[in-house]
C-alpha cells in the first residue's frame, strides 16, 4: 500500500509549493513507511509515499520516463506487469528498472488510455503529460485503491489516496455533506458517489478523469464496468473447474513480491481457499495469522487451526476482546469517514499481527458474498425457487411474512 497526492491548477500554470504537497503526503505516513517523494513543475505537483514491494531499490516515485515527457505517481500493483513488459520490449521499449511503475509509463506511451485494458491489477494513479498540459486520474476496475479529489478556491484541483491528505490543504473547506450523513445512517458507510466532506468527490471504481489546463473540469468517465447480463451455458462441473483455475491464477499473480508474504486466516470459505492455493504454489510454509476472541460464541479459531494444520502453515494467533473500544480513536483516524461495521476492530488487529512478520498479506474479503457463504444467501436462493412456483397474487403475502421471519432468524453467521 502506497499513498499518492497532488495539486493541479486548472486555469493557469501557477507555481505549486512543494511543501504543500509534502504536507499532504505527510498526513498519511502509514501508507508509505519506506520513503517519500515530491515533484513539481509550473501548475502541477505530485507526491508519493512508498511501501516497497517490487524492485525495492529502483521504484522510487514520482517517476518520469527517460525523456521526461510523462510523470506518474502511482499506488497499487499491476500483477501481470512482467507479461506487459515483455510485450513492450518486443516493440523496442527499453527499461531502466524492474518496477511495475515504469511498465505503466511505457504502456501509456505505447497505447495511450488503451493501456488500462492490458492491466490486471489494483491501482490508483495520476499521470501528468507536459506536452498536453494534462493530468490523468485513474482508478482500477473494482475500486480497490481509493482516490479522493476536490476543487479549491485558488483554481486548483487537489487529490489524494485518503481524505486526510486533502484535509491537509489549507484551502479545503471543512463542512459536512448532509446527504452523505443520510447515506451513512441508511447504509452504515459512505458510498463511493458521496463523501462526508462537502465538495470532495471520489473517483469511482473503473472510472477515470482527464484534466486539461484551460478547460473546465469534465465529468468522470467509466473505462470498465462489471456486467451481469451475460450468463454462461456451461454445466456446473465445468464452471467449478473454471472458477478454481481462475482463483489459482489470481493467487499466483498476487504472490509476486520482493518482500515477506503471508495471509489472513479466519477459517471461513474465503481465507481458507486463498491459503490452500498459496500452499499449493509455495515450497515454504505460508505465514498465516488469526484473531481469536475471549468470548466463546464469537471465537472461530478452531476452523482456522484446522486449515492451518491441513496445509502446514506457519500459524500465529492473538486473542482480543470484542469490546476493544480503546482502538476506536485510531480507527476513526484511519477510516476518515464514518464506518459502522464492528469487524473493523478485529480486522485492524489481524493486520497488526501480520505486519510483525510480513509486508504483504493476502485476504479473502468479499468471497462469503460471492460464494454464498452466509445462511441468508441460502435462504434467498431457496426462496427464489419457491417464488417462481407461486401465482403472482400469492407472492406478496407469502414472501412478505417469510422475509420477516428470515430477517429475524438468519443472522450473518456461516452455514
Amino acid at each position: 500500500m502506497c499513498g499518492i497526492a497532488g495539486i493541479f491548477h486548472l486555469e493557469t500554470a501557477k507555481p505549486v509549493d512543494p511543501a504543500r504537497v509534502q504536507a499532504m503526503i505527510d498526513a498519511m505516513p502509514h501508507r508509505g513507511p519506506d520513503g517519500t517523494g515530491v515533484w513539481t513543475a509550473p501548475g502541477v505537483g505530485l507526491g508519493h509515499c512508498r511501501l516497497s514491494i517490487i524492485d525495492l531499490a529502483g521504484g522510487a516515485q514520482p517517476m518520469a520516463n527517460a525523456d521526461k515527457s510523462l510523470i506518474v505517481t502511482y499506488n497499487g500493483e499491476i500483477y501481470n506487469f512482467a507479461e506487459v513488459r515483455a510485450e513492450l520490449e518486443a516493440r523496442g521499449h527499453q527499461f531502466r528498472s524492474h518496477s511495475d511503475t515504469e511498465v505503466l509509463l511505457h504502456a501509456y506511451r505505447q497505447w495511450g488510455e488503451g493501456c488500462l485494458e492490458r492491466f490486471n491489477g489494483m491501482f490508483a494513479f495520476a499521470l501528468y503529460e507536459p506536452a498536453t498540459q494534462s493530468l490523468w486520474l485513474v482508478r482500477d476496475r473494482l475500486g480497490v485503491k481509493p482516490l479522493y479529489y476536490a476543487q479549491v478556491s485558488d483554481g486548483s484541483l487537489i487529490f489524494g489516496s485518503e481524505l486526510k491528505a486533502l484535509l491537509a490543504h489549507p484551502l479545503l473547506r471543512r463542512e459536512p455533506d448532509l446527504r452523505a450523513v443520510e447515506d451513512y445512517i441508511a447504509l452504515g458507510y459512505v458510498p463511493d458517489d458521496a463523501c462526508i466532506v462537502a465538495g470532495v468527490k471520489k473517483l469511482g471504481a473503473g472510472e477515470h478523469l482527464r484534466l486539461v489546463r484551460g478547460r473546465e473540469l469534465p465529468p468522470q468517465r467509466r473505462w470498465r464496468d462489471v456486467s451481469f447480463a451475460e450468463r454462461s451455458a456451461a454445466k456446473p462441473a465445468a464452471l467449478a473447474e473454471e472458477l478454481v483455475a481462475l482463483m489459482r491464477d489470481a493467487v499466483r499473480l498476487r504472490m509476486v513480491a520482493d518482500v515477506p508474504l503471508g495471509a489472513f486466516l479466519s477459517g471461513g470459505v474465503d481465507s481458507s481457499a486463498v491459503v490452500a492455493m498459496m500452499a499449493e504454489q509455495n515450497a515454504q510454509a505460508v505465514k498465516t495469522c488469526t484473531i481469536g476472541f475471549d468470548v466463546g460464541s464469537l471465537d472461530e479459531r478452531q476452523y482456522a487451526d484446522h486449515v492451518a494444520r491441513r496445509f502446514a502453515t506457519d500459524h500465529r494467533t492473538r486473542i482480543v476482546s470484542p469490546d476493544d473500544y480503546g482502538l476506536l480513536d485510531r480507527l476513526v483516524g484511519h477510516f476518515d469517514e464514518p464506518f459502522a461495521d464492528a469487524s473493523a476492530l478485529p480486522t485492524f488487529r489481524v493486520c497488526e499481527l501480520a505486519r510483525e512478520e510480513v509486508t504483504v498479506a493476502l485476504s479473502g474479503d468479499g468471497a462469503d458474498e460471492a460464494f454464498a457463504g452466509y445462511r441468508r444467501h441460502l435462504f434467498q436462493h431457496r426462496g427464489e425457487g419457491l417464488r417462481g412456483m407461486l401465482p403472482q397474487g400469492l407472492r406478496g403475502p407469502v414472501f412478505g411474512a417469510l422475509g420477516r421471519t428470515v430477517r429475524a432468524t438468519a443472522g450473518s453467521g456461516h452455514r
